[in-house]
């Protein structure tokens, strides 16, 4: 039983009811990130310059989980993953940093039915129905089939993240394990085909200066995919054997992503070539699958899909969490610190689904919420490795079920730093990569914005709050 933050009842927290394991499987559905962008940066600076920062980037991500190892053992009660870790560190320094972290972090998981329902919409109308015209005018929106199709993913998302989480990760599960076809194929069969070969790659990175904004650009939009890694912190409360399950969790889906990101861009670029690649960025799987098998380009989208509702459906879940524990550690507004009779903080679940209804009818491109969402996500990683740093100075003498060598607070100190570059060549050099611009930028403050106002709502709702009434013995 968690403690009340009303003053009045004591409420029940999260059932323990998953193992490492399925922290791992949460994490497996993270290859469809990659392929939806994998194309597009293979087109913009080259196969070799691609396969270099999709390998880069996802050992940094796998630095950070290491990290997030150590803090998500120190906070095993807290769930929402690490922008509560920020929040523990910073609180006592700069208090505003936490709602800011959190709000940062919420965004960019609570957007994923929105950005991921725009993508399969994409992806089905290109492979099923490429003619496809159809358009109902409704006055202030036009909803034409991408749009019905991105709204069902959301709906979807809502409906299964409302039932009790031990069901959803059998549904998570199974198709994470069957996105894992397409890449242990791509991945390793690739290299076996007499088709492959790196005689296409180019490396399309100027030199100097520019270069440098060119790398940290596209590495910061790379950021999105293979950081969503942490995930798995997320559901710490609801491990059984939280220290044991918390560190496997962690550490063996870092490792998956290293390997995933680093041999599935090289197997695929040199089976189907760059160009075709960079031609066909939202049908390269199926190409591949035709080259590879003579066949089955239809059940590679299906496969395919399958990862990207469950990324949805992960996202979903990950941001409800977040929002609220936000709401327990007094972050944002007391209504979303509930959960209904299965254990979901089912408020906060509704309220993710009309935020993406509103960013599909009238958004409805995918990349602006991206960028939107991805310029608080990396902030939220960089006050959550600087975090780690300052637990160590404030509270040295905190348990630490997981510790990490001294050594770790240098690296976490160069993934701060790491995290702050590609976040301000990110936000600042957007037409090196196409992402967005200054209207996807300033949707991003006013985020940061909201967060500070619903701080100040939740601290007049706490003077507003009547003293507890003692319980009598």
């Amino acid at each position: 039983m968690h403690e009340s933050t009303d003053g009045h009842a004591p409420q029940q927290g999260f059932e323990k009811t998953i193992r490492w394991w399925d922290g791992v499987a949460i994490t497996l559905s993270l290859p469809a990130a990659l392929f939806v962008g994998l194309g597009y940066s293979m087109g913009a600076i080259g196969a070799w310059a691609a396969v270099a920062l999709w390998a880069t980037i996802a050992a940094v991500a796998a630095l950070h989980n290491w990290v997030y190892s150590e803090m998500g053992a120190m906070f095993s009660h807290k769930s929402g993953g690490i922008a509560l870790y920020a929040n523990e560190a910073w609180s006592r320094r700069a208090p505003a940093l936490g709602p800011l972290a959190t709000y940062a972090y919420w965004f960019a998981w609570a957007t994923a039915p929105a950005i991921w329902g725009l993508a399969v919409a994409q992806i089905l109308t290109e492979q099923f129905w490429p003619n496809a015209t159809y358009s109902l005018d409704l006055g202030l929106v036009q909803l034409d089939l991408p749009k019905l199709i991105a709204l069902g993913v959301a709906l979807l998302s809502w409906a299964l993240s409302m039932i009790e989480l031990r069901f959803t990760m059998i549904l998570i599960t199974l198709a994470g394990v069957l996105l894992m076809i397409p890449v242990v194929i791509f991945g390793s069969g690739a290299f076996a085909s007499h088709l492959w070969s790196s005689a296409s790659f180019t490396w399309r990175i100027p030199a100097g200066v520019e270069g440098a904004r060119t790398v940290l650009a596209w590495l910061f939009v790379m950021a999105w995919s293979a950081y969503a890694v942490e995930a798995a912190a997320s559901f710490i409360p609801e491990y059984r054997d939280t220290v044991r399950d918390t560190r496997k969790a962690l550490r063996v889906s870092a490792m998956i992503l290293l390997l995933v990101f680093t041999l599935t861009p090289l197997g695929l670029a040199g089976l189907l070539g760059e160009q075709t690649l960079a031609n066909q960025p939202n049908g390269f799987l199926q190409a591949g699958a035709v080259a590879l098998l003579g066949g089955g380009a239809a059940a590679i989208t299906l496969v395919l899909i399958a990862g990207i509702l469950v990324l949805s459906v992960m996202g979903t879940a990950d941001a409800a969490r977040a929002l609220y524990q936000s709401s327990r550690d007094g972050l944002t507004v007391r209504q979303f610190g509930v959960l209904n009779r299965n254990g979901v903080p089912a408020r906060a679940v509704t309220v993710q689904l009309l935020i993406n209804v509103a960013l599909v009818l009238f958004v409805g491109n995918a990349l602006a919420v991206i960028v939107a969402g991805n310029v608080g996500y990396v902030l939220a990683h960089l006050l959550a490795v600087a975090g780690f740093v300052v637990l160590r100075k404030d509270q040295p003498d905190t348990p630490r079920p997981i510790r990490l060598p001294r050594r770790w607070l240098g690296i976490a100190a160069a993934l701060a730093l790491f995290d702050g570059l590609i976040l301000l060549v990110g936000i600042t050099s957007s037409a090196i990569t196409g992402y967005g611009g200054y209207k996807e930028v300033a949707i991003a403050i006013a985020v940061l914005a909201v967060s500070q106002v619903m701080y100040r709502w939740r601290q007049w709702q706490d003077r507003k709050q009547p003293p507890a009434v003692p319980l009598r013995t």
